[in-house]
């Protein structure tokens, strides 16, 4: 991907259009980028904060980027944005949605250690499905959150899978959740549930699937899916091996049935 997506941190299509953004640190853009190449068709600004961007996901009118990354575990101010997207909507169109985990009663500093970090969501039925990053237990809860509260809310947390790997993004398709994360061995996953009841996805086994090293393919912080097959991105990853430039991934659907 271009160099301008060094730290592309998801992926989701809004209109058969694909976007992405960078995370923490980084500009407030979003990206629209060819679903074959990679590279970069249009650059949409939206002039808000990224204090730590993770997410990125869509209902039929707005995009929702998830600005709750939580390394250390210490975030009181988690928030969603919900962007009506055009080339440059404007700062008083976009709602903010601030939400809290009510498990949580601890804040004190645990870097890469706490259960409370989030980079993956996916907009359905009305609802944010939002996927815990869950360092410690190396699982995933899943919590839901209202779109329509701009009060701070508590996420309402509905179920938990013992992934084995820490979720980075997820996509939803056609009855399936698609979940893409890594373990501390730098082993990528992805795993693909089944909707077993509406906006239920943990009450049976997922495919699992081992996708390869970040050592060789990179950090892996996006998924995207459509009729098509699975669409991937990683950030730029570096190790005392060597460094792993931003990269882009198809998997044909056929690949995996």
């Amino acid at each position: 991907m271009s160099d301008s997506l060094r730290e592309t941190s998801g992926l989701n299509f809004f209109k058969d259009q694909l976007y992405t953004f960078n995370d923490g640190g980084n500009t407030s853009e979003i990206f629209e980028v060819d679903k074959i190449s990679g590279k970069i068709l249009n650059v949409i600004k939206s002039n808000l904060e990224n204090k730590d961007w993770e997410a990125i996901t869509s209902d039929s009118v707005n995009v929702y980027v998830g600005d709750f990354g939580n390394n250390l575990g210490t975030r009181k101010d988690l928030k969603i944005y919900k962007i009506p997207l055009n080339d440059a909507p404007k700062k008083d169109s976009i709602q903010t949605i601030p939400f809290f985990y009510p498990e949580q009663k601890d804040f004190t500093p645990k870097n890469i250690n706490n259960d409370f970090d989030a980079e993956a969501m996916i907009f359905l039925n009305g609802k944010i499905h939002l996927f815990t990053k869950e360092w410690v237990s190396r699982a995933t809860s899943h919590y839901i959150i209202n779109p329509e509260i701009n009060e701070n809310q508590p996420a309402q947390k509905v179920e938990t899978f013992p992934t084995g790997f820490m979720v980075t993004d997820a996509s939803y398709f056609q009855g399936k959740l698609y979940l893409v994360g890594y373990t501390k061995k730098t082993e990528v996953f992805l795993s693909i549930f089944n909707e077993t009841e509406s906006g239920i996805f943990f009450q049976e086994k997922p495919k699992k699937y081992f996708l390869g090293s970040a050592l060789s393919i990179g950090q892996i912080e996006g998924i995207a899916v459509n009729e098509n097959g699975i669409f991937i991105s990683g950030e730029e990853f570096r190790s005392p091996f060597g460094k792993v430039p931003q990269s882009f991934y198809f998997i044909p659907k056929k690949a995996l049935d």
